[in-house]
């Protein structure tokens, strides 16, 4: 896996080229929203499975939705008492949102803002990436930074020299080991807004 500095990282994100980083949960296969279709090529997945939209605050993922004050206002209740964390939403999305993250055109997209310092950190500066898991189709998530520069090669990923910059900005601590899980190893919680309420859609890290 290409290991680089903050800056070629960000540069890759922004390039459409793939990129993985730890969350709050598992590490997450990300790339920038219009080119989704590099995921489902290297993940072998399924059209009907779309993309998951992670940002690093509610005001960036909000273009990306659409709705009524009043259920924009009933999703910023959740927000408020969910995010950062395990949590994705499912809402009805604009049309800024590109058909390569979610091939069935449902109208939905789902959002997440992660509780992870470096994994918002990085957020905030390449801007909402399509995300999903680091693994083949029907093969178990990988959980770590090592599992995937050995399963795969061409993802670009930050540096120890790079995290060693940036954990002790964010957390006061060292970066973890490359072999170390990051995250909780639990899939989010989704939940889906449809006829003016919360449908659960998978039961995950937090209690719905």
């Amino acid at each position: 896996m290409p290991k680089v500095s903050l800056a070629e990282f960000v540069a890759a994100a922004q390039a459409g080229d793939l990129v993985s980083f730890p969350t709050d949960t598992i590490p997450a296969l990300a790339c920038r929203p219009d080119r989704g279709e590099h995921i489902y090529q290297l993940k072998q997945r399924s059209p009907t499975k779309p993309l998951i939209l992670m940002g690093a605050c509610w005001s960036d993922l909000l273009p990306y939705v659409t709705g009524t004050c009043d259920e924009i206002s009933a999703w910023e209740n959740l927000v408020q008492q969910h995010w950062p964390g395990a949590l994705t939403l499912v809402l009805p999305a604009t049309e800024r949102v590109p058909p390569a993250m979610n091939p069935e055109k449902t109208g939905t997209i789902g959002v997440r803002v992660p509780d992870h310092p470096l994994a918002q950190y990085l957020l905030e500066r390449t801007g909402p990436l399509a995300t999903t898991s680091v693994n083949r189709s029907g093969s178990p998530p990988l959980k770590t930074m090592a599992e995937i520069a050995d399963r795969f090669p061409t993802i670009f990923t930050l540096s120890r020299d790079a995290l060693g910059s940036i954990y002790p900005l964010l957390t006061g601590t060292k970066p973890p080991a490359e072999d170390h899980p990051q995250g909780s190893g639990l899939p989010s919680t989704v939940v889906q807004w449809a006829n003016s309420e919360w449908q659960m859609v998978r039961q995950g890290a937090v209690k719905i």
